[in-house]
């Protein structure tokens, strides 16, 4: 966690709004966003498309987005085998939503895991909790290739930890150098963004 006993406002801030300003306006995007790009393409799964489909998925999710971004506030000091066991995690639930797909409710469990987020970041749920979180995301994100042949399967999930890495490294640099600047009252700012969108982006999931 971030040293909370040094002042800087005007970082802490722009760490919080930044969570805010991806998070909560893209409330407003269509659920359609979260699927792969191929159907409305009209693209046939082939190991390119495959690739690209992984590499494009967690950037058009607005919550797997804003979840793997949010990352950087919570993993700020964590080891790097934190962020391993994550995409570990992410691939096991990518595993599980190619054998056994359709859980009921899963983009709204997906979207409220921006919620368990903000209450780790408040340090009012313990960390562990985001490692069945990540693997949801990957439960989810799998679901749309459901069916697909072995070799575009293969190239998408490679294409999503590739892309799932990325986001998170990016979280984490960009984050550390706000890092001992953040104050108490900021970082709560920063979990209330979080949670508020997570419960925006679950209520669009169950209405829609």
């Amino acid at each position: 966690m971030p040293n909370l006993s040094q002042a800087g406002p005007r970082a802490a801030v722009l760490a919080a709004s930044g969570l805010g300003v991806i998070g909560v306006p893209l409330v407003l995007a269509a659920p359609a966003l979260a699927h792969h790009p191929m159907e409305a393409m009209g693209l046939e799964p082939s190991l390119l498309t495959g690739l690209l489909s992984g590499l494009a998925h967690p950037l058009l999710g607005p919550d797997h987005l804003v979840f793997l971004l949010a990352l950087g506030l919570v993993g700020l000091h964590r080891p790097l085998r934190w962020v391993l066991g994550l995409l570990t995690a992410g691939l096991v639930g990518s595993g599980l939503g190619l054998v056994l797909p359709g859980l009921p409710g899963a983009e709204a469990l997906v979207a409220l895991s921006l919620v368990v987020t903000g209450l780790v970041l408040m340090q009012r749920l313990p960390s562990a909790l985001l490692l069945p979180a990540f693997a949801l995301h990957g439960y989810v994100l799998s679901g749309s290739v459901f069916g697909w042949e072995s070799t575009p399967i293969a190239a998408y999930l490679l294409g999503l930890l590739l892309s799932q890495s990325l986001l998170m490294l990016t979280a984490l640099t960009v984050v550390r150098r706000w890092a001992t600047t953040l104050t108490a009252a900021n970082l709560r700012l920063a979990a209330g963004l979080l949670m508020g969108a997570g419960t925006a982006f679950a209520w669009s999931a169950l209405v829609a």
